[in-house]
């Protein structure tokens, strides 16, 4: 029997001693932190994407005046720039 195995088997002999109540709180403490684990990455996701957003603004609203003044060096200027950056 494999330590992984004796593990499972001597957590499944302490659940069935303890009372129903306490197995179903330990078992929403873990539902719980799994839902944490589970938004902290979205939420780590969605930081990465407004991230993303705020640069493409940025280089929009750089683009807008060189455009408006038809100034295309300073348009490809500003279009390298952003290339390098992805």
């Amino acid at each position: 029997m494999s330590a992984h195995d004796l593990k499972a088997r001597l957590r499944a002999q302490a659940r069935d001693r303890l009372p129903a109540p306490v197995v179903e709180r330990v078992r929403a403490r873990a539902r719980l932190h799994e839902r944490v684990r589970v938004l902290e990455a979205e939420v780590q996701e969605n930081r990465q994407l407004n991230r993303r957003i705020a640069e493409l603004t940025d280089v929009v609203t750089e683009l807008l005046v060189p455009l408006e003044a038809r100034d295309r060096a300073r348009v490809d200027e500003v279009l390298a720039r952003y290339r390098e950056g992805l």
